[in-house]
Formats: structure tokens, C-alpha cells, sequence
């Protein structure tokens, strides 16, 4: 069963605080349905958008949901760098024992980062 404590995600919010500040990135840190860890970057310095490579798709310049398992090839320079030691915080006691051949998923909890989001676009600030 999935499950994320209070006091995991305060522990963790705590390190991607620090990891913000060092970034000059504005974020918070949300647990959703006791399952999902959830970061969500509202502002900061570095321009996510222009140094993403993936397809853009629906949500286009003003929002992004970070699909985790690409971060290597969809991001380059400082955003890649930000987002891999972002990750690297919200996996930290996580396991992944899940086997998709026999549709059998054992995840400790689940790890969403979002980059601004519908009602409010990512602010670049300078």
C-alpha cells in the first residue's frame, strides 16, 4: 500500500526549501491522498521552459507536469541539474518494486513535481 507520513513530507520540504534557496526557485512541498508527494515550483530564476526538449503538448509556456523518468533527456543545464536533485530528495526512502509484465505495482509512494500550474503560469524571475 502507498503511504507518505506527515512528518516524511515535512522532513523532505525542509531539504527542498534549502535546495530552492540555493536555486532561487520559489516552491512548496504537498502530500496528496496520504499516497503522492508533490512539488510544486510557483517562481524562480531558472527558465524551465526554454531548457525543456520535450513536446510541449497541451499545457504549452505556462505550465508543466514533469514526468520524472525523462528528466535526463527532456531538460538540459540548470534546470536538469535543479529538477535531478529535486528528485533525488522526494525518492529518498522510496522503493519501486512494481513489475509491469504482470501488471504488479509495489511503489513506497508516488513523486509528482509540477512547474506552475493552470490557474497560475511559472514566473521567471530575473
Amino acid at each position: 500500500m502507498t503511504y507518505i507520513s506527515k512528518e516524511e513530507k515535512n522532513a523532505k520540504a525542509i531539504l527542498l526549501r534549502a535546495l530552492g534557496k540555493q536555486y532561487g526557485v520559489k516552491l512548496t512541498v504537498a502530500r496528496r491522498h496520504h499516497s503522492t508527494i508533490e512539488l510544486n515550483i510557483a517562481a524562480g530564476k531558472i527558465d524551465f521552459f526554454s531548457e525543456y526538449q520535450g513536446e510541449k503538448g497541451f499545457y504549452g509556456e505556462n505550465y508543466l507536469s514533469v514526468n520524472t523518468f525523462y528528466i535526463d533527456e527532456h531538460f538540459t543545464g540548470e534546470s536538469k541539474d535543479f529538477l535531478i536533485q529535486a528528485h533525488n530528495i522526494l525518492n529518498a526512502g522510496n522503493h519501486n518494486n512494481s513489475d509491469i509484465m504482470t501488471d504488479y505495482f509495489d511503489v513506497g509512494f508516488y513523486v509528482d513535481i509540477n512547474i506552475g500550474n493552470f490557474k497560475k503560469p511559472y514566473q521567471l524571475t530575473a
